[in-house]
């Protein structure tokens, strides 16, 4: 079948129309502006490698990624080649370093938006070299050893091994050293100081035979805050804070630091009924009224990040209250009960989590109801959610 040539009118996007559902997620310039002053605070007199993977934990990579730079962070982190292209490709100029391997393939890509990437298998060294020296070039690199996490790295064995080869490729620079930390949110775990052991063992493997990097680093938000050894800026001179950028706390430690929310996410009542005792709700009918029962019906669903599990358990907050979750939550859709909450009406903004009226739902309180992990509700938020800069 064919289509007549026909013009195509192409409608603008206007900013004050955006986003058409109510379905958004609010983040604050000035509380992730705030949290970065606070973590340079807690981190010196080490920089700041600011960790925007996941889309900066879901709350928007290019936009964070701007505010961050702009205030004076040593560089940023992300785990994927495709997120540094991202980054580029929005005009972020400054050092970015990939974390997370995988490479292959994507050399190219990586000289081509002038990447830095984490190197720790021998194959990395020679794919690497070989295109650099093909291009005449040299670029930095940064190795990450294996010190106990048992994941990505160089284990300390194979350690001399690797230096050889890495002496090979005189077009790598070695910026860097880095491990991983396993335990760090457990102060005073027994696996962080051996890990911290190790990489020192590491270190001075490397100055033995020849390298000294500039940096080296093994802290996140949490041995940031509770190991000075390892941001001393002497061993340490480098560290990667993530969930301390967004207001986000190590799982299980008290919440007495004065950092700020960044993201609130909120959505909108777009629909409101009556059922009468004995009406069903939703998918599989897994609720039913018991007295007559004012229904709100919420844009936002499984496909957005608020998932199934939410289903009969989660809460938003209507007018500075708490409105319960009913029936299975569906791909785009939820149902909530709002019979207590009298001037409820369509067009009503409804937070999921974030403040209203004195209420909070944070991320941890929406984990806890799901059994996860505040960051995998942040990260779970989905990608048709627009994320907008507000103060």
């Amino acid at each position: 079948m064919t289509f007549p040539n026909l013009p195509i009118p192409i409608p603008k996007r206007r900013a004050l129309d955006l986003p058409i559902r109510p379905t958004r997620a609010e983040i604050s310039h000035s509380a992730l502006l705030h949290n970065l002053e606070l973590t340079k605070t807690w981190a010196s007199p080490s920089p700041l490698l600011a960790v925007v993977k996941a889309n900066a934990y879901g709350h928007g990579a290019v936009d964070v990624a701007r505010t961050l730079e702009a205030g004076g962070v040593w560089g940023l982190a992300v785990a994927l080649v495709e997120e540094g292209v991202e980054l580029r490709h929005a005009g972020i100029g400054g050092r970015i370093v990939v974390m997370g391997g995988a490479y292959a393939g994507a050399w190219p890509l990586v000289v081509e938006h002038g990447l830095t990437p984490t190197l720790f298998r021998k194959a990395h060294l020679q794919e690497y070299g070989r295109l650099l020296r093909s291009l005449g070039k040299e670029a930095d690199v940064h190795i990450k050893v294996d010190t106990g996490m048992g994941r990505n790295g160089v284990v300390l064995t194979e350690l001399e091994e690797f230096i050889a080869e890495l002496k090979a490729w005189p077009e790598l620079r070695l910026e860097g050293l880095c491990t991983h930390l396993a335990c760090a949110e457990q102060v005073g775990a027994e696996l962080t100081g051996l890990q911290l052991g190790r990489f020192e063992k590491a270190l001075a493997c490397f100055q033995r035979l020849g390298f000294n990097p500039a940096w080296r680093h093994i802290a996140n938000t949490a041995a940031t805050l509770s190991l000075p050894e390892a941001r001393d800026g002497k061993l340490f001179n480098l560290v990667r804070p993530g969930g301390a950028l967004y207001g986000l706390f190590p799982k299980g430690w008290p919440r007495s630091l004065p950092l700020r929310r960044v993201l609130s996410w909120k959505t909108g009542i777009t629909h409101l009924k009556t059922l009468s005792t004995g009406d069903s709700v939703s998918y599989d009918a897994t609720w039913k009224a018991t007295r007559a029962t004012r229904v709100a019906t919420l844009p936002v669903g499984y496909a957005d990040g608020f998932g199934r599990d939410y289903s009969n358990r989660g809460e938003v907050l209507l007018h500075g209250r708490r409105a319960k979750v009913i029936g299975r939550v569906a791909m785009d859709f939820c149902l909530v009960d709002v019979t207590s909450i009298e001037q409820a009406a369509v067009g009503d903004e409804v937070v999921l989590l974030g403040e209203q009226g004195g209420e909070c739902l944070d991320a941890d309180a929406l984990a806890e109801c799901i059994d996860s992990l505040h960051y995998e509700v942040l990260c779970g938020i989905g990608a048709r959610v627009p994320r907008i800069l507000v103060e």
